[in-house]
């Protein structure tokens, strides 16, 4: 179309056969294969225009039915990109003028045809622009509102839907309902098929879910596995058979992949929308009562209520990641350190310590943020910004000749979560060998409860950090009234014995007597021990009576921050 020696649908507006025969001639001069409609009124041009789609239209001026003002009016009511040519033996050069200014694309003298063929060519071209550029910005306007792999709503769109719902439930009195939807299989999905299985399906899901509601309401992707749902002059008592109904539907659902075959389930937050919260504070308690139901055993929904204990913890975990976040992003976190002293020689070790600083300057210990990171799975992007910067801050002494680390080991600790990161073995390889410090003066440590739960993740990652070189001390040991054992199967440098026996040695006569079997069998294995929380010279004293190694606590020294690089 619009090419040499193509066809052409050509819709002419003439009241001469002959003249619309010569235009038809000087098209096949040019190579066209035209294939013509001629109409003389605006009835037929009006029921042509509506039977097919037209390449080009060419019209006289006067006609006696009509003339080329109607003519065109008609076809930009149709379509007005199609190029429309006015070729006339009575057009003056005003009409001409007022012509183009209502849209026609060129007009052309009947008695200097010549001019035809290359303004009929340049307009296709012109159009095949034009329509090029319209299906450009058809497809950018798509992706701004539509999640590109499922071809949903996406979030941004979704949001202002839910904004606009807040808006009608406000003013009109209305209820509505949020859904917030998150997947139970999609990582197993992904992990052990790849994420080829994973976009797969995501998008054979998107279908299922738009199939299982109203045609008025609107399912978005919200990102990665999770889905929102917004029903419209739904209250909570229709919504709730909604949830219900979609949950069974994934529920027969298997998603199938080559050999394999996965059961998918959901878990879905429910909120209704009675136009007294905005949209950000509607999509958090949504995904708050989400989280509540994957706590309940996932495969249900979870409706959100004032007053629910549980919703108001996962809403202060929230917004301790949301500060988390926050400094992570903008320097508010900070390194401390706490040095562990030899009780039988010089040595002295130091453990590296995390605090946040809020923006007034107050400090936060990490017991009242490290378990939301946990939770939320934040803790290995935590890690791997603590072990960046305490080997910057290792490298910095290391270049001052500082006596601070003259043979000491830093101990850095590793989350629970961090154990079974894949990448993180390759993280601190790389870490050690970019920066060139000697392994040896650096350590890491694990829990012990952690260490049981993960317990081949744990001996792997401790044999690798081994064979790099490094230390690896066992924290909170002795909790566990199977410790002993795993002595046999994880090789370390260090335990640490568990503060809350260390606490109460001088008043527990039993708390005493497990530091002393705990000393006792770690060095029988060749293990040195830490004691931790030591708090005054009494205990101090005791423990180096029974050949403990090292001791840490505010007996010793406070922590304080770690010099800066």
């Amino acid at each position: 179309m619009g090419e040499s020696d193509s066809s052409l649908r050509v819709l002419i507006a003439e009241d001469s056969e002959d003249d619309a025969l010569l235009i038809v001639r000087e098209l096949r001069r040019g190579g066209y294969r035209p294939l013509m409609h001629r109409v003389d009124s605006a009835d037929d041009m009006k029921a042509a225009l509506e039977a097919q789609e037209w390449d080009l239209i060419i019209t006289d001026h006067n006609m006696p039915s009509f003339d080329s003002t109607d003519a065109l009016r008609l076809a930009r009511e149709h379509d007005p990109n199609v190029p429309f040519i006015l070729v006339s033996g009575s057009i003056g050069e005003e009409i001409a003028v007022d012509a183009m200014k209502a849209g026609a694309h060129d007009y052309v003298m009947k008695d200097n045809l010549t001019r035809l063929l290359p303004a009929i060519q340049r307009e296709l071209r012109e159009a095949e622009n034009r329509r090029a550029h319209q299906e450009a910005q058809a497809r950018i306007h798509h992706l701004a509102y539509h999640d590109s792999l499922t071809g949903l709503i996406n979030r941004a769109e979704f949001e202002h839907r839910l904004d606009e719902a807040v808006r009608n439930a406000r003013e009109e009195q209305q209820r509505h309902t949020l859904f917030y939807i998150d997947l139970d299989q999609f990582k197993l999905v992904n992990d052990s098929c790849g994420h080829l299985a994973g976009d797969e399906m995501l998008r054979r899901l998107g279908k299922r879910l738009r199939h299982a509601i109203r045609e008025s309401d609107t399912l978005a992707r919200l990102g990665g596995d999770e889905f929102g749902v917004l029903l419209m002059n739904c209250s909570m008592v229709q919504a709730e058979p909604i949830a219900q109904a979609l949950l069974d539907n994934l529920r027969d659902y298997f998603f199938v992949w080559g050999d394999r075959s996965f059961k998918v389930g959901a878990s879905i937050g429910l909120v209704e929308i009675d136009g007294s919260r905005d949209s950000y504070s509607l999509l958090s308690m949504a995904d708050m009562a989400c989280y509540a139901a994957k706590d309940r055993g996932r495969n249900r929904y979870h409706v959100y209520a004032e007053g629910d204990r549980e919703l108001k913890q996962r809403r202060g975990e929230m917004q301790w990641v949301q500060r988390l976040q926050r400094a992570l992003e903008n320097d508010g976190l900070l390194l401390y350190w706490q040095p562990i002293r030899s009780l039988q020689g010089e040595t002295v070790h130091h453990e590296v310590l995390l605090r946040m600083q809020e923006a007034g300057g107050e400090l936060i210990t990490p017991d009242r943020f490290i378990p939301a990171a946990e939770r939320y799975n934040l803790m290995p992007e935590v890690d791997r910004w603590v072990i960046r910067q305490a080997l910057d801050r290792l490298q910095e002494l290391d270049r001052r000749n500082s006596s601070l680390m003259l043979d000491g080991t830093l101990f850095i600790n590793l989350s629970a979560t961090s154990l079974s990161d894949e990448g993180l073995r390759g993280f601190i390889g790389e870490q050690l060998v970019t920066r060139g410090l000697d392994p040896s003066r650096i350590g890491f440590e694990i829990t012990e409860t952690a260490a049981i739960a993960d317990f081949d993740c744990a001996r792997e990652l401790i044999q690798t950090l081994r064979g790099y070189g490094c230390k690896v001390s066992l924290d909170d040991f002795g909790t566990g009234m199977s410790s002993f054992s795993y002595l046999k199967s994880l090789t370390v440098d260090f335990i640490k014995i568990d503060g809350s026996f260390v606490r109460r040695m001088r008043r527990e006569p039993v708390d005493s007597a497990i530091v002393e079997a705990v000393n006792n069998i770690a060095h029988i294995s060749g293990i040195r021990t830490i004691a931790e929380f030591v708090e005054d010279d009494e205990v101090m004293r005791h423990l180096r009576s029974i050949g403990v190694d090292f001791a840490q606590g505010w007996a010793v020294e406070k922590p304080g921050p770690m010099p800066a690089t």
